[in-house]
């Protein structure tokens, strides 16, 4: 798959680049891209919630009335669930949600996602670029010239660019990330995947 390199004016260079198949033009897989944002998402929960039980509850223990004789079930404690201020059954414990996910797994689901956003004609590969300084009009000028200004943008960097990363950082479904922090969920959320030049060779490294 051959694609034209554009630069940060939207207007194409004269050169162009060729995506590898094995990694843009697969069959996807579903259920892996299914299990690896299934993943991203459990590890993004905090899992601090906390509720007191019965055995937790600071509170008298003295029989709040007499065992028989009152018409209603008989009660021993006011750490009782039934009570107002009792303890929880069952509450929520802090846990980690995470799960373990094989790589070669994890591998099939960012191809598949990145197969799915070649054949939908969503990726765009750009040339590669620097700002001088943090400058949030300059990026969305840049995602206007590349047709990209009104939707969710995922570019993918070679290395780590702070002024490109605070250029971006204040936009609303902006989203700046290197070729060694790209994931199924940003992949699949992205209406449009740009990447930059020095960033394929990287990832074909990853993903292969």
């Amino acid at each position: 798959m051959e694609l034209v390199v554009k630069n940060i004016e939207g207007k194409d260079t004269k050169k162009k680049v060729t995506l590898d198949t094995a990694i843009y033009g697969i069959e996807p897989n579903d259920h892996a891209i299914y299990l690896d944002v299934k993943q991203y998402l459990a590890n993004q929960r905090q899992g601090t919630h906390k509720a007191k039980e019965k055995g937790e509850i600071s509170a008298s223990t003295r029989k709040i009335k007499k065992q028989k004789g009152t018409g209603t079930a008989r009660a021993g404690s006011l750490k009782s669930p039934l009570f107002k201020g009792g303890g929880r059954v069952f509450g929520p414990k802090p846990r980690n949600y995470g799960f373990k996910l094989n790589t070669k797994q994890k591998q099939l689901a960012r191809k598949s996602a990145l197969s799915y956003k070649a054949k939908d004609g969503a990726i765009v590969v750009l040339e590669d670029f620097s700002f001088d300084a943090p400058q949030t009009k300059k990026y969305t000028e840049m995602l206007k010239n590349l047709g990209a200004a009104d939707k969710k943008s995922l570019l993918v960097l070679s290395d780590t660019n702070k002024n490109v990363y605070l250029s971006s950082r204040n936009l609303k479904g902006a989203k700046v990330v290197t070729a060694s922090e790209i994931n199924t969920y940003d992949l699949m959320n992205a209406s449009s995947v740009i990447l930059a030049e020095g960033s394929i060779e990287k990832i074909e490294k990853i993903l292969k």
